[in-house]
């Protein structure tokens, strides 16, 4: 056992995070220095006041004591303690970087470890000031003229100048190993120490995950309204293009309305994109240009101008249905179109696509409906990301979604809960 103890203080002298471990002592150790200056003038400063003897000791530990204890309580302390402990000691705490205190638990903890920052340093630092000082005069002592000589004034040693001296350095080797030694292990119970006392809290790590998950579940977000809008864009602008290019010579008007109209899908996009992606360089969560079932018929004009035939059945009233549903609604039916020219197989002249929009008793209900061609046929189980991101949007709001090819007909049909009553629906209609 005492074999295997001297082979772990050996390793623990070439490694490196001991002298890291080491600084980060004498760090404390160095306002220790500066805190028992400072009381020092208080404290002769309290003696010429002459308090009686017990107000007077009352009025010295508060002295002591307080500085300290103020200094930890401040919320900087947490932050630049942590940094200290990342870089010094190798502890990764959940939360990084580790911020200023918010709370007074925090706040408390930080007191408390910055007071066992303190302690700790002050003990390898006075280890340190004695022992390796010490250690030097020891290892140097055989090579001094023979006879009796001090460590430090009042404590002799004797130089005899023989092999009876070989003692002298061995224990100066040992006086100044032990601040190394010492600095590793109390090391090693800080690194224990510190993700409790000074990380964040069982609660406070739940509350971290939360914010986390939430900004995973906002890029997620805005990366599905990207993909929504630029890929739909994307696709209008391709049909438009093919057909354009189809008709340039015979039909010269319809190619200069797909070019006005890829026009305006492109610069939609570009807004759209510019938009997602500063929000995403800043890290700030907030939405894209919020487009409701209002806006509709603008996507439509913007199918029909690829030569895609869209038959529109809607009730009026829209408006009344929540922002929240309208809005993703809109997406919906979005994707629904880009689904259609992307994955329909069919020219444009040739595909006809169905929307539905129905407010029923407490519901919204979507249907998009085109025929698809053999392409499309053989794949009519599958479905893109497209898809996947329409069920992540029904299943946000508990809605339901049904989609398939029958009878060589693609249907998407969305029941969105709206929470409007019977009445207020008869009141749109």
């Amino acid at each position: 056992m005492d074999a295997a103890v001297l082979r772990a203080a050996g390793r623990s002298l070439v490694r490196g995070s001991t002298y890291l471990r080491w600084v980060y002592l004498l760090l404390g150790a160095a306002l220790v220095l500066a805190f028992i200056l400072i009381d020092s003038a208080l404290l002769a400063t309290v003696q010429e006041i002459g308090l009686p003897q017990p107000l007077e000791i009352a009025l010295a530990l508060a002295v002591i004591a307080l500085p300290p204890v103020a200094l930890g309580l401040l919320p900087a302390v947490r932050e630049v303690e942590g940094v200290a402990v990342e870089s010094l000691l190798g502890v990764r705490f959940d939360e990084r970087p580790l911020g200023p205190a918010r709370n007074w638990s925090q706040r408390r903890r930080s007191a408390a470890w910055f007071l066992i920052h303190l302690l700790t340093g002050g003990i390898v630092g006075f280890t340190t000031t004695i022992g390796i000082p010490l250690g030097v005069i020891l290892i140097a002592a055989p090579f001094r003229t023979p006879g009796d000589h001090e460590l430090v004034p009042g404590i002799p040693y004797h130089v005899s100048g023989g092999w009876s001296d070989i003692w002298l350095p061995v224990v100066g080797v040992l006086c100044c190993v032990l601040p190394l030694v010492l600095a590793f292990v109390v090391g090693a119970l800080l690194v224990r120490w510190a993700p409790a006392v000074l990380g964040p809290t069982a609660t406070e790590r739940i509350e971290l995950l939360e914010r986390r998950t939430t900004a995973l579940v906002e890029r997620n977000r805005l990366a599905r309204e990207l993909h929504d809008t630029v890929g739909h864009a994307l696709s209008l602008v391709t049909l438009q293009a093919g057909a354009a290019r189809k008709v340039l010579d015979t039909d010269p008007e319809f190619a200069r309305t797909a070019l006005a109209a890829m026009e305006e899908s492109a610069r939609s996009a570009l807004i759209d994109l510019d938009h997602v992606l500063g929000l995403l360089r800043d890290d700030r969560a907030s939405t894209l240009p919020q487009l409701t079932l209002g806006d509709v018929p603008r996507l439509v004009e913007a199918t029909r101008a690829g030569g895609i035939t869209v038959e529109v059945d809607a009730v009026d009233g829209l408006d009344a249905v929540p922002a929240v549903v309208s809005r993703e609604a809109y997406r919906i039916v979005q994707e629904g179109l880009t689904n259609a020219v992307r994955h329909a197989g069919l020219e444009p002249a040739e595909l006809t696509v169905g929307l539905l929009i129905r407010t029923e008793p407490g519901s919204l209900r979507l249907e998009l409906t085109n025929p698809v061609g053999s392409a499309r046929r053989t794949r009519a189980g599958g479905g893109g990301r497209g898809l996947a991101g329409i069920r992540e949007r029904v299943a946000v709001l508990r809605g339901s979604v049904d989609a398939g090819a029958t009878d060589g007909t693609w249907r998407l049909a969305v029941a969105l809960p709206t929470g409007l009553d019977p009445k207020q629906r008869k009141d749109q209609l």
